[in-house]
């Protein structure tokens, strides 16, 4: 690997032991075994280096979502039983200890102190809602339409922000894949009644 990789690898392991606010260029460094003038001149700054290094750990969780073995999806594209198991896949994610999702509500809570990071996410937000639909709905990611991304993809990722908000304030009492499928067929039977 070169500098590059081994800054992004670092930041990585930096975000999942101390977040972004109290990760520091020389933490990053250290953990990378680079040197400081290499965050400038491959990333541009600390915090561009870590919100790459954040999407970057996102884009690792792809294969989670998909499940396997017991917990692989083998709904039909679209049903409602396929609603719910991509979302106990997402959910399960968030049950493990050390998850990386609480660094999105660091990014909630401290996006305005942290003008860069945010402004780097918000614009993988739209991508993030590209890569759930076919997920959700069959497809390929790259089909996807930006119109696409930016109604039914906006809500997906509206709907898992709102779950790794209520999985780290409290996973006690955070919904399940079955109680949030029970609430999609009650808004579907509610919008379909005549």
């Amino acid at each position: 690997m070169g500098h590059r990789e081994d800054l992004l690898e670092g930041a990585k392991r930096c975000l999942l032991g101390k977040g972004f606010v109290r990760t520091t260029a020389r933490d990053i460094v250290k953990e990378s075994g680079t040197n400081l003038a290499s965050i400038g001149y491959h990333y541009g700054s600390k915090d561009a280096l870590l919100a790459q290094a954040y999407v970057s750990l996102v884009e690792g969780m792809g294969d989670a979502f998909e499940g396997d073995g017991a917990g692989g999806i083998t709904a039909e594209p679209g049903s409602v039983e396929r609603f719910r198991q991509v979302w106990s896949n997402i959910i399960g994610t968030m049950r493990e200890p050390g998850s990386m999702w609480r660094l999105s509500m660091e990014i909630v809570v401290m996006g305005d102190q942290l003008p860069e990071v945010r402004d780097h996410l918000a614009a993988a937000q739209r991508e993030a809602g590209r890569g759930l639909i076919p997920l959700l709905m069959g497809g390929r990611e790259e089909d996807v339409p930006d119109e696409a991304a930016d109604t039914l993809g906006m809500f997906y990722v509206t709907l898992m922000t709102g779950i790794i908000a209520q999985w780290t304030f409290d996973p006690k009492t955070a919904p399940t894949a079955e109680q949030l499928t029970e609430g999609l067929r009650q808004v579907i039977e509610a919008a379909t009644r005549t």
